[in-house]
């Protein structure tokens, strides 16, 4: 029998596991990191008004705008995977609920965004109901013939004393508060859209990071386990249709708001297809990408209709394939690409 020298014995059990240092690109040092560039972000959303011109405001109000409906597309299509068309309709809704309540029932406009989500968040569970037995490109033209049916319900000839009918409704621009006299009407819509902004964002990032955001996106993935698994997926596809309809209808009461008129062909499936580019350039599943989608809704258009009026379509469809082929997962996809990227360069020179 022979006896291994000690040497050899060390050499034959592992060594522990080296202590793992945190690194800035750790959890924890991210999460530090998210809440600074947020809170950086809140703090140069406050100082706009006192620094732009009205008109540019009206167009920030709008970009925000447009960001809370991609937002509701996104909790539908990025967390969930049922695909839309109509998300135009559930905007209009929005925005005409706002109207009416305001032009007929004399209702505070404060009142009428949450009113406007309320009935948006009905009609949209009650259309998820029957979508239930859709999916894929069959629920997307189930969506699409609520897209094209919208406006012309809204012209419809016994529905024009409470619509318009073709003129739609006229309605005054909100005032600021008798406490905030140093204030305009634009710079107190503006304050307002971002305040309800950051509720419904906030309210999105804490539902896709809880339990019932987990099982969402569970479904997205792979209905057959979530459904093994216990989870109730058509309430979850409806229940999720609904808020996605809440958010955009909120919108659209926001929307009703800033523009202070509401038509039928204000809504038509255009907008849609709009919502959709921005859900795409943003990046689908991204929470904070749905604002720069609003910016490329809101303002790519106006730059290539600046650039050639006669082609602004053709400019327009270059300037989104440009931006596909640059970023094909989106805006908070490149971003990601950036972070991961200046990551390992600086763990490279350590």
């Amino acid at each position: 029998m022979t006896v291994q020298p000690d040497s050899a014995v060390a050499a034959a059990v592992p060594a522990p596991p080296a202590p793992i240092a945190e690194t800035p690109g750790t959890a924890a040092g991210w999460f530090t990191t998210r809440h600074i560039l947020i809170a950086a972000a809140i703090l140069v959303g406050l100082l706009i008004p006192w620094l732009a011109k009205s008109f540019v405001m009206f167009q920030l109000t709008q970009v925000m705008i447009y960001g809370l409906a991609i937002l509701g597309l996104n909790l539908l299509t990025g967390f969930n995977g049922q695909f839309s068309l109509g998300h135009s309709a559930f905007y209009g809704i929005g925005a005409y609920t706002a109207a009416i309540l305001i032009s007929h029932y004399d209702m505070p406009y404060a009142l009428t965004v949450p009113a406007a989500g309320g009935v948006c968040f009905v009609i949209g569970f009650l259309f998820g109901l029957p979508a239930l037995r859709l999916q894929g490109l069959y629920l997307a033209l189930a969506t699409f013939a609520l897209a094209i049916a919208m406006p012309q319900i809204l012209k419809f000839h016994p529905l024009e004393g409470l619509t318009g009918g073709v003129q739609g409704i006229a309605i005054v621009q909100p005032d600021p508060p008798p406490f905030l006299p140093f204030l305009d009407s634009d710079q107190w819509l503006y304050y307002f859209t971002l305040l309800v902004i950051l509720i419904m964002f906030g309210t999105a990032s804490n539902l896709v990071r809880s339990r019932t955001g987990r099982a969402i996106m569970a479904i997205r993935d792979h209905p057959i386990a979530a459904a093994a698994m216990g989870i109730n997926t058509g309430l979850y596809k409806t229940l999720t249709f609904g808020v996605s309809a809440l958010y955009t209808g909120v919108a659209g009461a926001l929307g009703a708001l800033a523009v202070a008129f509401v038509a039928p062909d204000s809504f038509s499936f255009l907008l849609s297809v709009s919502f959709l580019v921005g859900l795409v350039i943003g990046g689908v599943g991204s929470i904070p990408g749905c604002l720069f989608g609003g910016l490329f809704v809101l303002y790519v258009p106006n730059i290539a209709e600046s650039i050639s009026t006669g082609l602004a379509g053709a400019i327009y469809g270059a300037i989104l394939l440009l931006v596909i082929f640059v970023m094909p997962a989106g805006a908070a996809g490149f971003v990601r690409f950036l972070a991961a990227s200046f990551t390992r360069r600086r763990a490279s020179q350590r």
